[in-house]
């Protein structure tokens, strides 16, 4: 996540930092939210080679995700948000496939989703979701704690997804690229 902080940095964001390996840099800017998706998307391509899909959020804004969040009592861990550029498609709840006892619930910008039997067993397909990315209720509580600045998600950990930006599935590793194993894909070491 070193590079990640370097590329935020290298572009005038300041206060910048990483929350785990999963992507999230939170910074501040007094850019519009706009330029800084830009901004980083251009960056992320020429480090990666490749476009990658960059989902900025403001303080403000991840406020409002954790209050809206649907299943307040539920299992943090397994509920997430996934986060969308636009709103979610009106059809978004008729198009869901393999639905067993997951619980879904439209969002402005986002989808939540609660697993009650843990995500990797669900069989849950939510089309409208392929252009976003999801982050789970304690990652946004933990980044709002340790952050105050405002949230930048570039898509999953990996610059290098491939197929459509922001998609969840991930290529070989880049030639070059040293990285290690997690369960949803290969992470970059610094």
């Amino acid at each position: 996540m070193t590079e990640l902080v370097r590329m935020c940095e290298a572009e005038g964001f300041t206060s910048v930092r990483t929350y785990i390996a999963s992507g999230n840099a939170i910074f501040s800017s007094r850019e519009t939210k706009a330029r800084v998706k830009a901004r980083l998307e251009d960056a992320l391509q020429s480090y990666a080679g490749k476009p990658v899909g960059v989902l900025v959020r403001t303080a403000a804004e991840m406020d409002t995700v954790l209050a809206g969040n649907p299943f307040p009592k539920d299992a943090a861990k397994w509920t997430v948000a996934i986060f969308l550029d636009e709103l979610p498609p009106r059809d978004t709840l008729k198009t869901l496939s393999g639905q067993k006892n997951e619980a879904v619930r439209l969002g402005r910008r986002e989808i939540y989703v609660h697993y009650p039997d843990g995500m990797g067993i669900s069989k849950l397909k939510i089309p409208a979701a392929k252009a976003g990315t999801a982050r789970n209720m304690n990652t946004h509580r933990q980044a709002r704690r340790d952050g105050g600045g405002d949230l930048g998600a570039a898509q999953r950990t990996a610059p290098f997804a491939t197929a459509t930006p922001r998609r969840a599935r991930y290529g070989p590793e880049p030639a070059g690229r040293p990285c290690c194993r997690r369960a949803n894909g290969p992470v970059p070491r610094p």
